[in-house]
């Protein structure tokens, strides 16, 4: 089952760094522009916004069946645990915070130069954070 969890965590992640870089490229277009804010562009912000809230939910799955995860959280002292089981959870729970206030902030905004601003600034914040603490030793083996 950790096995199947595992698999699922990482495969899902190209499908949301794809379309978390997608959503940024668009913020930030849309913002740099004088476009007007489509309902594609939320569906497109919506799909980044759901697609990294279930690798969260995988990701706690495995965080908690695996042994790199919680069982390892007292070994600080070795890099690779410390990575798996802390650094890479926090910082990407940081992440998909960030990517909520995003989605949060933008309904709430009636210029389309606003919610472009919102998604360009918390999206690409968050897809900073998740490139930074991915363990990509355990993604290329």
């Amino acid at each position: 089952m950790e096995k199947f969890i595992q698999q699922a965590h990482s495969g899902w992640a190209y499908i949301v760094l794809l379309v978390l870089l997608i959503a940024a490229i668009n913020g930030l277009s849309g913002y740099f522009s004088t476009r007007e804010f489509k309902p594609s562009d939320k569906r497109l912000g919506l799909f980044a916004l759901i697609s990294s809230h279930v690798q969260l939910v995988l990701g706690l799955l495995l965080y908690f069946t695996s042994p790199l995860g919680f069982a390892s959280l007292g070994q600080m002292s070795n890099s690779a645990l410390r990575l798996t089981s802390l650094e890479h959870p926090l910082v990407n729970i940081l992440a998909i915070v960030l990517i909520t206030i995003g989605w949060s902030k933008h309904k709430r905004k009636e210029l389309s130069k606003d919610k472009f601003k919102c998604f360009a600034i918390f999206y690409t914040l968050g897809l900073v954070f998740l490139l930074s603490r991915i363990p990509w030793n355990l993604w290329f083996q």
